[in-house]
């Protein structure tokens, strides 16, 4: 056994260590490396063996880092860092970004607001690339699969980051075409609802809908907002959506007053080991400037 303290780690090795502790599996860590899963396995025992003691416990649902591993993940983190700055002063430009960032937020968000900033971010930043991961969960970020998310929530996790961007307000809207001009009980019982009881049953539309009026059963169930905006466009029903997503077509008529009751907040988050990242950095603040709600 080669002791610890003979054992010179270097900066391939914390590569590996951090992919792993960002990934959680070998596949995946593989694939940020472009290296297969067996190679990454080898790698990790090889330190683990060099170190004497074991970075990662292996469990059916990936590895879980140990705190020297997330200490060597940190360490790595903050070579990245550096790394960056440097590649960055050899472009001859300081205001050109370069690099991939990986962004997490739900379809509704990434179509609604998303995409129209990182439009405007071509123009300044053209070197930069994207990942856009679409889900309605915050793990991706949480096992640092993602750079950025942008979600609603009225309480972002404490170990992230962010800014506050603002409320988001939704609303009652049919088909422009639909013959509907105002919204009360009789229209309730005798419209037809598009609603995504089964993919989000704690979605704030879907607790109000079913508070005040529990007997309306939905005739189309989905698994996203933006499909509620796309049936409810094309004449099938009627549904609650927010008025950043729907006040932007020109197929839907609003019903109702603003609903308080489903009002939610939207967070831009990354890592405080992230935040530091040139690249990060620049997507991030861009974003704060122009993720517009109203």
């Amino acid at each position: 056994m080669v002791a610890a303290t003979q054992y010179k780690i270097g900066y391939a090795d914390l590569e590996v260590v951090l992919a792993l502790v960002r990934a959680g599996t070998l596949a995946q860590a593989g694939e940020r490396l472009s290296l297969d899963a067996s190679t990454v396995f080898r790698t990790v025992q090889r330190i683990e063996k060099g170190l004497a003691e074991r970075l990662f416990e292996r469990s059916r649902s990936g590895y879980v880092p140990s705190e020297l591993a997330r200490e060597l993940a940190a360490r790595a983190e903050q070579m990245e860092a550096q790394l960056e700055a440097a590649r960055s002063a050899v472009q001859g430009s300081p205001e050109q970004v370069s690099g991939t960032v990986r962004i997490s937020t739900t379809d509704t968000v990434l179509h609604g607001l998303v995409a129209p900033a990182l439009l405007q971010l071509q123009t300044s930043h053209p070197l930069l690339t994207y990942e856009l991961h679409t889900g309605n969960e915050l793990a991706n970020l949480t096992r640092r699969d993602a750079d950025i998310a942008v979600r609603a929530t009225k309480r972002p996790p404490q170990h992230l980051v962010g800014k506050h961007v603002g409320p988001i307000r939704v609303a009652l809207f049919g088909p422009k075409q639909g013959g509907l001009a105002s919204f009360d009980g009789d229209v309730a019982a005798r419209a037809r609802w598009v609603a995504p009881d089964d993919a989000l049953p704690e979605h704030p539309s879907v607790l109000w809908r079913k508070k005040h009026f529990p007997k309306v059963a939905p005739a189309y169930r989905v698994n996203s907002i933006l499909t509620v905006a796309e049936l409810v466009g094309r004449g099938l029903g009627i549904g609650v959506l927010p008025l950043f997503l729907a006040n932007r077509r020109c197929d839907l008529v609003q019903l109702s007053e603003v609903l308080d009751e489903c009002q939610t907040e939207l967070w831009l988050l990354t890592h405080m080991e992230s935040k530091h990242l040139r690249r990060v950095a620049a997507v991030f603040s861009h974003l704060s400037r122009n993720l517009l709600l109203d």
